[in-house]
């Protein structure tokens, strides 16, 4: 029964992200780039939407990324789905055992996700990678609404450092933030944060898997690879 709620609200919340015109400047970039497209995907359909989290509700960890590609989520539909930085945290979620299959290419591809949601810090893609504070704070209900469907939730897996802020803002890790800024205290690859309550989840957090990480060796496949053999342990 919980599970069918879960699911209910989700297609709800859904449906209301993937309506959401709030912020003029993602509204107007992410149609441009649905209409004028990338030379290779030129016959393909964009989305040009905002894309809502997938995977797991029921599951035990919350992934927080950045914001959905130009060309990628923006053009798929689906959160990490098409481009560079979705093969390469699918090839990682996969050799860990929490998705069925090591590529993500098409929201039809058969992905299945196992104990993992996946979400974002904003559903839009925005110019530059870059939202700003404000399209930030927009979208944060969408992932606050996302967190308290996820009934099981015991540990969050923050892509970047901007996932790494939303999560400590949302989940008011009050003992990780810094009372001058109000930002996170500290943010690295491979950093865990144990809360000092049972009721909140733990925070492990990770370079984003963006080509500008990836290819320059920044973020290796074995670095990688660990963040989620810790996460597999810590469930």
């Amino acid at each position: 029964m919980m599970m069918a709620q879960n699911n209910i609200g989700l297609n709800e919340l859904n449906s209301e992200i993937i309506a959401c015109r709030l912020c003029p400047r993602l509204v107007e970039w992410r149609e441009t780039v649905a209409r004028v497209k990338r030379k290779a995907f030129k016959d393909c359909d964009y989305w040009g939407k905002p894309v809502p989290g997938f995977g797991d509700i029921d599951g035990r960890i919350l992934v927080i990324g950045l914001a959905p590609g130009a060309h990628g989520s923006n053009r798929t539909g689906r959160m990490f789905t098409g481009d560079a930085s979705g093969n390469f945290l699918f090839h990682a979620l996969f050799k860990a055992g929490f998705a069925n299959q090591a590529v993500a290419t098409s929201i039809e591809d058969g992905l299945e996700l196992n104990n993992v949601f996946i979400s974002a810090t904003c559903r839009c893609a925005p110019p530059n990678n870059k939202p700003t504070s404000a399209e930030i704070y927009n979208c944060r209900p969408f992932l606050n609404r996302e967190i308290s469907l996820m009934k099981n939730l015991v540990g969050i897996v923050a892509l970047g450092k901007i996932g790494f802020d939303s999560a400590v803002k949302l989940i008011n890790m009050k003992f990780l933030m810094n009372e001058n800024t109000g930002k996170a205290r500290k943010f690295g690859h491979g950093l865990l944060y144990m809360p000092e309550h049972v009721n909140y989840p733990w925070l492990l957090s990770s370079y984003h898997p963006s080509q500008q990480n990836t290819q320059t060796g920044r973020l290796t496949v074995e670095m990688f690879q660990a963040i989620w053999d810790t996460a597999k342990r810590l469930i």
